[in-house]
């Protein structure tokens, strides 16, 4: 995520070691989605251990950002988790906020919304909330970034987090700054997709140069600052492919907004 969000959260780690603060990996699938949270987390809280009580207002056009995928006030997702979580919890401490939610929805403005990062942070304490969070990450990011891996063909570990932690940050649809539209674009550099016998390692390294190129010079203008600022996500994804660490290998080491973490 953003440098001002990470600079919000810790003020500036220089170094960690992750096999000393979290557990095992585990193998598979299971494997597969422990290291996309974990480098995720990274990106977005220069952390390994997923931040769900994290809330601040980023001042870069979305309102709040909050909870372990960044939820935005001001995009959509913060509404979805508020609402997951009212179906579990009807009588939660979020729930008053749902209105005020939706008229913020696609602006800036945190009107309305005044003690929210108090009532989030508490609400971290419910397993409920937690859940909620988990949910709509799954839903809107995990599940699309899995179909969109699938109709590419693409199956290595890399591509899979690669084309997951960037659905973090662009989202899925139809606009040009769309991971679906940088998968095309890097299928459309290459001549095709794994699915059509394009080489895997091919088309992921287009679609890292593409997804590195609309960060610096996205269609949306109002993005372009924290997105420029933002860079060395995919320059870290880069590093990985780099070494050619496919399959995620431990150990790997990258960098991100200056820190380096090592696991």
């Amino acid at each position: 995520m953003s440098m001002l969000r990470r600079a919000a959260l810790l003020g500036g780690i220089c170094s960690l070691v992750l096999g000393a603060c979290v557990g095992g990996f585990g193998s598979g699938e299971a494997r597969q989605m422990t290291m996309e949270d974990k480098i995720v987390s990274i990106f977005e809280n220069s952390t390994p251990l997923i931040q769900y009580a994290f809330i601040a207002n980023l001042n870069d056009g979305r309102g709040y950002t909050a909870g372990r995928a960044g939820f935005t006030s001001g995009t959509g997702d913060m509404l979805e988790v508020v609402k997951a979580y009212k179906a579990l919890a009807p009588d939660n401490i979020l729930a008053k906020y749902f209105p005020a939610l939706l008229l913020v929805n696609g602006s800036a403005s945190v009107a309305g919304l005044e003690g929210l990062p108090q009532d989030w942070a508490l609400a971290t304490g419910d397993a409920r909330f937690i859940a909620a969070q988990d949910s709509v990450n799954e839903r809107l990011y995990r599940q699309p970034a899995r179909q969109l891996a699938g109709v590419l063909g693409v199956k290595l570990p890399l591509s899979r987090l690669a084309i997951y932690e960037a659905g973090i940050q662009h989202g899925y649809g139809d606009d040009f700054d769309s991971v679906n539209k940088i998968a095309e674009r890097a299928s459309v550099a290459v001549a095709g997709t794994p699915a059509k016998g394009v080489d895997e390692k091919k088309w992921l390294q287009a679609f890292l140069t593409e997804r590195r190129n609309d960060l610096l010079n996205p269609a949306d203008k109002a993005t372009a600052a924290g997105w420029a600022a933002s860079v060395s996500r995919a320059d870290a994804i880069q590093s990985i492919y780099d070494s050619a660490n496919f399959k995620l290998d431990l150990p790997i080491k990258i960098t991100v907004y200056g820190d380096t973490f090592t696991f």
